[in-house]
């Protein structure tokens, strides 16, 4: 890890990139009307293929503690990507792209509250930064409200629905990050990113069973049409799950972490390119202001 060659960069900059796009696709899809338990069965069910093809690679190497922890992980994984559906179904990928500098509060506050362990200087110094950037980012209403004429106040993005969810959602994945890195301990990522993809359909597939009635009009040519997206869609995730397991492999939490905030920013200009979001200029500084603010906070620990 300590040789620039085997800084995973390519693993890094693929999950940067993987990320907003998955969002950006699950949002057009969620408008055009698909559930989001179907939305991730489609996805988990595309991807069963790969996930066999390792599996059966694997053998008998398996244990049970990798299954324990592998489930676990697929229970919040669903969870965490449902909550993620609906708020990217409900606001803006401008405004929840910089939600996720709040993740190193997620893992500082229970800490703090629980445990004592009191935030240090420089936790304190992107505690703040993160803060600015929210008064930088509010003000700007998501798209309903927008619409309605509602007034701009500072924090008043964290009223918006889908920012709650997406928030919800960050307390859920940090869990599911814990489970994640204990089955990689007992195994190895590729394994992980199999089981992951399989016992995810498992989880979801009741659910999407239930909901396929509230599925838009489906004939063939309709069909044909959302094969493309689903088949994106799946490529997309996949890839953002494979290189997180890849980079978490090579690279401490903390330091991951802070090149993860990347996405941020391109949640942003993905938002203005295909949607129109409105307030551009201040939702981007906003989120460069926040990105930097957990950068401080995942490098100082």
């Amino acid at each position: 890890m300590g040789e620039p060659s085997s800084f995973p960069w390519l693993a890094v900059a693929l999950r940067v990139v993987s990320n907003p796009c998955s969002n950006a696709l699950q949002k057009a899809l969620g408008a055009a009307g698909w559930p989001a338990p179907v939305l991730l069965a489609l996805t988990h069910g595309l991807l069963g293929p790969v996930a066999m093809v390792i599996l059966l690679g694997a053998g008998d190497a398996l244990g049970w503690e990798f299954w324990r922890w592998s489930l676990a992980s697929a229970v919040l994984a669903v969870a965490a990507n449902w909550l993620i559906l609906e708020a990217v179904r409900r606001s803006d990928l401008s405004l929840l792209g910089p939600v996720n500098a709040y993740k190193p509060w997620v893992s500082l506050l229970p800490s703090w509250f629980l445990l004592g362990e009191l935030p240090r200087g420089a936790d304190w110094a992107g505690m703040g930064l993160v803060l600015l950037g929210s008064v930088v980012l509010g003000g700007g209403a998501s798209g309903a409200s927008a619409a309605s004429g509602a007034p701009r106040r500072s924090w008043g993005f964290l009223a918006d629905r889908g920012v709650q969810l997406r928030l919800l959602a960050l307390v859920v994945s940090s869990a599911e990050a814990v489970t994640l890195r204990r089955a990689v301990a007992a195994s190895d990522a590729s394994s992980a990113f199999a089981a992951w993809v399989l016992l995810g359909f498992l989880v979801v597939a009741p659910f999407a069973w239930r909901a396929r009635g509230a599925c838009p009009p489906r004939d063939a040519d309709g069909a044909w049409r959302l094969l493309p997206a689903g088949l994106a869609l799946a490529f997309t995730t996949g890839l953002m799950q494979s290189s997180t397991l890849a980079v978490l492999d090579r690279l401490s939490t903390g330091v991951a972490l802070s090149f993860f905030q990347l996405s941020s920013v391109l949640s942003v200009f993905l938002g203005r390119a295909f949607f129109r979001e409105a307030r551009f200029a201040r939702r981007l500084a906003g989120a460069c202001v926040m990105s930097a603010g957990a950068v401080v906070m995942v490098l100082a620990r």
